[in-house]
C-alpha cells in the first residue's frame, strides 16, 4: 500500500504493466492487462518520446485504479 494512502481507503494495486521494446528505427511501448495481454501499443521513431510515454503510463499504473486506468487509456474491459 502506498504510504500516503490511509488503510481505510481500501487501495487495490493496479496490475497493468508497461513494457518498452527497442527495434530497428522504432521504439514500441505496450500496455499489458492484468492477464498479460497486450491491450495498447504505441510506436515512436525516437527513444526519448517512447521513454516519456512509458514513464507517464507507469506513473498512471501506480496512481490510478485499474478501472480509471482503463478509462484514461480507453482500454475495453
Amino acid at each position: 500500500m502506498p504510504p500516503d494512502l490511509p488503510a481505510e481507503v481500501g487501495f487495490e494495486p493496479n496490475r497493468f504493466r508497461v513494457d518498452i521494446h527497442p527495434g530497428e528505427g522504432v521504439w514500441r511501448v505496450v500496455i499489458l492487462d492484468p492477464e498479460g495481454r497486450e491491450v495498447l501499443e504505441k510506436t515512436w521513431s525516437r527513444q526519448e518520446e517512447a521513454e516519456l510515454f512509458a514513464s507517464t503510463a507507469r506513473q498512471h499504473v501506480r496512481w490510478l485504479s485499474e478501472a480509471r486506468f482503463r478509462e484514461y487509456y480507453r482500454i475495453d474491459a
